[in-house]
């Protein structure tokens, strides 16, 4: 493997279609596309400020490294991905990959962040000004991710969270397969339109949570007082701990809680309309 070391670099496709590179404490200037289409390729304690730096590439890791907001869009259409300790401030980042894992990374404009992307690891990350993030992925594993923005998770298959705090109205829309454990959900809308959505000793936030689901499950969880209107239309099986400030129109299954502060069942609740609502 060839070692670059205390170098800069600029313009258009600087390192293009390289093989087996080492970078240490590199600096990518402005330009765009430094590394497309390579591989092989190790960075440390580098800076990114261009646009495009890993397009179309093959099996690379990064650590301490920092892309700065002019790096856009730095990942696309690439593989086998390992980023530790870095700090990302540019937006759009990972589309259309497969094989990403990140470790302690901060991303402080998470906005339209891995888009597309198939196999997902997720260690301590912090993820800020996160809309969309995930969306249209698949075969995700979560291990605490703090999440600030709207809209995530949604079209997301086959997804494994576990002690994450994610605040985001709109989570987990049109989602299927997806189990969420120990973790704090808040944001309004919860998982509407969800296939075999999975909460299990969690903390669920916002107005009008987990309704049109498919195959809900709770189990253990609990609901904060604005968590009102739950479960309309929804086909599920709830084990709440606490109360719940109201539930309205659910489909069909089971739900029991210790209270209820309004059970809502009204003309327009749809067949077959035999939920067991039991307070326990």
């Amino acid at each position: 493997m060839r070692i670059i070391e205390n170098a800069e670099f600029g313009g258009e496709r600087p390192l293009y279609c390289q093989t087996g590179l080492h970078l240490k404490n590199v600096c990518i200037h402005a330009g765009e596309s430094a590394l497309k289409e390579t591989a092989d390729i190790v960075a440390e304690d580098c800076r990114f400020e261009g646009k495009y730096p890993f397009w179309c590439c093959r099996g690379f890791s990064l650590s301490n490294c920092h892309f700065t907001e002019g790096a856009r869009a730095a990942l696309w259409y690439s593989r086998d991905c390992s980023m530790v300790n870095s700090l990302v401030e540019a937006p759009k980042m990972f589309r259309e990959m497969d094989g990403v894992s990140l470790t302690s990374v901060r991303l402080t404009d998470a906005l339209e962040t891995l888009w597309s992307c198939r196999h997902i690891d997720i260690r301590d990350v912090q993820a800020d000004r996160g809309d969309y993030i995930f969306m249209h992925s698949s075969d995700i594993r979560i291990h605490n991710l703090t999440l600030h923005g709207n809209y995530s998770f949604q079209y997301c298959r086959n997804v494994e969270i576990r002690n994450s705090n994610l605040q985001s109205k709109d989570a987990f829309w049109e989602s299927e397969n997806v189990t969420v454990y120990d973790s704090v959900l808040n944001g309004e809308y919860l998982g509407w339109y969800s296939k075999n959505l999975t909460l299990v000793n969690c903390h669920i936030g916002g107005t009008q949570p987990l309704c049109y689901a498919e195959g809900l499950v709770l189990e253990n969880c609990s609901f904060a007082e604005d968590a009102d209107l739950a479960f309309e239309y929804s086909t599920l099986k709830a084990s709440i701990k606490g109360s719940i400030t109201s539930v309205k129109n659910p489909r069909s299954g089971r739900i029991e809680a210790a209270s209820y502060g309004e059970i809502i069942l009204d003309s327009n609740i749809k067949a077959p309309a035999d939920c067991q609502i039991i307070t326990l």
